[in-house]
């Protein structure tokens, strides 16, 4: 199976690994591809970057500081920035709640947030989920109540991701509470800053600080935060998760991680020979990599369909369990490559400035973590079982 690209998007793709071969920085780079901690201000200075030549926000209209690239172009661009290790691009901000503001904000709205956006000033997290409203995200708790050109909210979100980071923070709230679960909700914009907003960390399986809990205390929000209609913000967190559920196929990121395990498969030994000319490991790999590569292909067919009508529907479902799927089997492949080295967990290998001796090698300070971060992937973003019964519905009608 392969796929074929025209003239110019060779060309495009040639214009993306020059650019990536200049202007990635090699610091950045060595981190990304060695599984190393990035810092807030190793995304922000590549984020810089991006912006610089306009390709921070490729999903976005011109207008609004978008690329014309097609489908196409993104997966390209996806592809080669994770192959040169680039860091991923946080997307709570530029491809989540910006997408929500352009389809649904007021023009003061995209006034305000899009630029700010584009230039880094505001780093966005998102509060959706609660402690008893993951999945099934419609039964959230956290009040809203409207005092005159406020809205008054309190409640508690949690699994807030880099919110430790954050000075924005798109929330899901109840505003109606009498109505049907759905048909209460609205969305608001809260700047972190806020008078009666709480952070507290989550300690995560790897031992990292990436997650938190978010308190909301008699927080006052203005009215003008509201996006799109009261009560009718359900519309607006849809749209969003179609558009967070694509992005989590992650098919050039499991390029990447593919092509780690198997040049980890060739240094390791197994009675003689590289783990890669073991039988039954190979077997195991080509497996993994026959499910990428159909993945890729119905990720390209999905997104290129929704380009020419809308946001993607359903069909974002069966992206987010496939990609999810293929990247823990890869971690999980890549941590049986090592076998008893990928037992010990060692932080301080983990950050780029580290002199010590490694147990093995630089290469195999992360698995451990990586393994137990990705975890979550079949979690978060609406968990696999409910994607498969969102699939099962709208697909196919059972």
């Amino acid at each position: 199976m392969e796929i074929h690209y025209t003239a110019e998007q060779l060309a495009f793709r040639d214009e993306v690994r020059e650019f990536l071969k200049q202007e990635l920085p090699a610091d950045i780079a060595a981190k990304v591809k060695l599984g190393k901690h990035l810092t807030k201000a190793d995304h922000e200075r590549w984020q810089q970057i991006l912006s610089k030549k306009g390709w921070y926000a490729p999903g976005w209209p011109v207008e609004h500081g978008g690329t014309t690239w097609g489908a196409v172009e993104k997966h390209i661009f996806d592809e080669e920035s994770s192959a040169a290790g680039a860091p991923r691009t946080i997307p709570f901000g530029v491809a989540m709640v910006a997408p929500v503001i352009i389809k649904f904000g007021t023009e003061a709205q995209k006034q305000q947030y899009l630029p700010r956006i584009l230039s880094g000033e505001d780093w966005w997290c998102q509060g959706y989920s609660e402690p008893g409203a993951g999945s099934d995200l419609a039964s959230l708790k956290t009040r809203a109540v409207r005092d005159g050109d406020h809205y008054v909210v309190n409640g508690q979100k949690t699994w807030t991701t880099l919110g430790q980071h954050a000075n924005m923070i798109f929330c899901l709230v109840r505003t109606d509470p009498e109505a049907q679960q759905q048909r209460g909700i609205s969305f608001l914009l809260i700047d972190m800053a806020t008078p009666g907003i709480t952070v507290r960390p989550i300690i995560t399986l790897d031992g990292d600080h990436e997650v938190n809990e978010v308190f909301f205390d008699d927080v006052r929000v203005p009215v003008e935060n509201l996006v799109g209609e009261e009560n009718k913000g359900w519309t607006c967190a849809k749209y969003l998760l179609t558009h967070e559920r694509t992005g989590l196929a992650g098919i050039g990121t499991s390029k990447a991680a593919l092509s780690n395990l198997k040049r980890i498969a060739a240094k390791q030994q197994k009675n003689g020979k590289s783990l890669l000319e073991d039988t039954l490991f190979r077997a195991q790999i080509a497996e993994v990599e026959m499910s990428l590569m159909a993945a890729e292909v119905s990720t390209l067919r999905i997104v290129a369909a929704a380009s020419e009508g809308g946001v993607p529907g359903a069909e974002s479902s069966i992206l987010k369990v496939q990609g999810t799927e293929i990247r823990q089997a890869i971690t999980h492949l890549t941590r049986k490559a090592l076998g008893p080295y990928a037992l010990p967990f060692l932080p301080e290998e983990l950050e780029l400035d580290y002199d010590g001796e490694f147990l093995v090698d630089d290469y195999a300070a992360a698995p451990a973590s990586t393994y137990f971060n990705m975890r979550k992937l079949s979690i978060f973003g609406g968990s696999n079982e409910i994607q498969k019964n969102i699939v099962s519905k709208m697909i196919l009608e059972l």
